[in-house]
């Protein structure tokens, strides 16, 4: 295998597949066609191309001295994981143009009025009114149900199928060995930190459910919880007006100038196909990075905005003369990192008082706490159903016996997600959205690794620059030298070369305040 020339072209299909992405989910065009770009690089993922990479990887493997990873060994490792992915993508990207396409022109009709399956999840957060909330959740999940569901148990079974294929038992097995993380020893941690948090949850949240939502614990629904985050009551503290300035003011705190970045595209305005789910579409890394955000309003706006400018920041600041690997590849848990740290500004009193001048936060910062916990427990059970979605025997359940057992199997699953999930938040917890609520790779791994990393960091920062570390340039040009080595380390190479410490997630516990 040429390797430069592999490099060169998986960069080529990374910028084409990630503009596509960027304008379908945007709202700027209803098409999806990842086929013909996948076509136009189909060397890159043939059972060849991973198998030669496979053997690249065991070879830099054997030849480690055992004192850390090379450089060599990162970029045989993350390359192998690139050709992982896209074998995965070539055989689902036909089902993927289809969901992407239904997701995109579907409506639903609420109380005689049609709203846009995407845009439906902001206006249910801005409905006040709970039974109209209930409306359109029940429209969403039958939606999902009758009209997506195909799409996504297909894409499920071929992801299962091709793991199999590429000679793992699984696709949860494929998942943890190429991407290095120990989906078990995670998953132990984060079960942990549920049993620990269980006796707290109802005194954080009950609270936060009154005062918000005039509701208690016992009487919340899915349905709530849209509006629950939007946080809606704290709108008079987060003018739209000041949105992107707060950012760019806390940025030039730290020594940054985003208007000075080229490259550098801010989209936040409103378009009906547009994803309520705000993301950063890094087309090349740096040089051309769009942060996409669909305003909902309030403090939800800039809890996102923050979000996204994290990972804007982090791409945008990547030294240009990385590998490809380094900086398009590698660990995700690195970038959501940087924007979670980002994101709970917003919810820092230091910096609330500072930058929009609030006197006594503590009303919305116990609303913050109350969120992030629900937030936590919800992907602790994520990660643990997807691990039983995922995990050995899934691909047998897909391809063995007839229709009316593999219906069973997916009925079974998606009654031991519901329980999973409503075990976590303790709602009654729909079973519709069993197969929707997945990303692909294990995703929700990289959150709750983040979630960990980004603690540590948080807390490095202030202990070295103090509670406002914010406004400290030095402290920015910590985070800058962070920023420019791209993802060439993994969560926790990182955290072990800046404070020695191990990644754990109990350090999310205490910093709840729970231990």
């Amino acid at each position: 295998m040429d390797l430069d020339a592999y490099r060169r072209s998986a960069e080529s299909f990374n910028e084409e597949l990630m503009r596509e992405y960027y304008r379908h989910y945007a709202g700027l065009q209803d098409s999806f066609e990842i086929e013909a770009i996948y076509a136009r690089h189909a060397g890159l993922f043939t059972r060849d191309s991973v198998q030669a990479l496979r053997d690249l990887d065991a070879r830099a493997t054997a030849d480690s001295d055992h004192t850390g990873e090379s450089d060599h060994q990162r970029r045989a490792r993350m390359l192998l994981d690139f050709a992982v992915e896209g074998y995965v993508g070539e055989s689902t990207k036909a089902v993927e143009e289809q969901l992407a396409r239904a997701e995109a022109e579907m409506t639903i009709e609420v109380g005689g009025e049609r709203i846009g399956f995407r845009e439906a999840p902001v206006v249910q957060a801005n409905e006040a009114d709970a039974a109209r909330r209930v409306e359109i959740e029940a429209a969403l999940l039958a939606a999902t149900r009758e009209r997506l569901g195909p799409h996504h148990r297909e894409l499920i079974e071929r992801q299962h199928a091709c793991a199999t294929e590429l000679g793992w038992e699984s696709y949860a097995d494929m998942c943890a060995y190429c991407k290095r993380i120990d989906l078990q020893a995670l998953s132990r941690q984060t079960a942990a930190f549920a049993d620990a948090s269980a006796q707290s949850y109802r005194e954080v949240l009950d609270p936060e459910l009154r005062r918000t939502l005039g509701t208690s614990l016992d009487e919340l629904r899915r349905a709530d919880l849209p509006r629950f985050f939007r946080a809606a009551e704290e709108d008079r503290h987060f003018p739209r007006v000041r949105l992107i300035e707060s950012f760019v003011e806390t940025m030039r705190g730290l020594g940054i100038d985003v208007g000075g970045q080229r490259g550098v595209t801010f989209d936040i305005g409103s378009r009906p196909n547009k994803s309520p789910r705000a993301f950063c579409a890094p087309v090349r890394v740096p040089g051309e990075v769009y942060l996409v955000v669909a305003p909902v309003g309030g403090w939800d706006d800039f809890a996102t905005l923050f979000h996204e400018g994290g990972h804007t920041e982090h791409a945008a600041n990547t030294d240009p003369g990385l590998p490809f690997e380094f900086r398009c590849l590698g660990d995700n848990s690195i970038s959501e990192t940087y924007a979670f740290l980002m994101q709970h500004l917003v919810e820092n009193p230091d910096w609330l008082a500072r930058r929009l001048d609030l006197d006594d936060p503590s009303e919305l910062v116990a609303h913050a706490r109350a969120q992030r916990l629900v937030y936590l427990r919800r992907y602790a059970g994520k990660l643990a159903y997807e691990l039983e979605l995922h995990g050995p025997g899934a691909a047998e359940r897909a391809a063995g016996g007839g229709a009316g057992d593999r219906d069973a199997d997916w009925g079974a699953l998606s009654r031991r997600y519901s329980e999973l999930l409503g075990d976590a938040i303790r709602v009654d917890w729909p079973t519709e959205t069993f197969l929707a609520d997945v990303d692909e790779g294990f995703y929700c791994a990289c959150y709750l690794r983040a979630w960990a990393l980004e603690t540590h960091l948080r807390s490095h920062l202030r202990e070295r620059f103090g509670p406002a570390w914010f406004e400290s340039r030095e402290a920015g040009r910590v985070l800058q030298a962070l920023w420019r080595d791209g993802q060439r380390l993994d969560a926790d190479e990182l955290l072990g070369n800046l404070t020695g410490e191990r990644l754990d997630f109990g350090v999310v516990l205490a910093d709840l305040g729970f231990s």
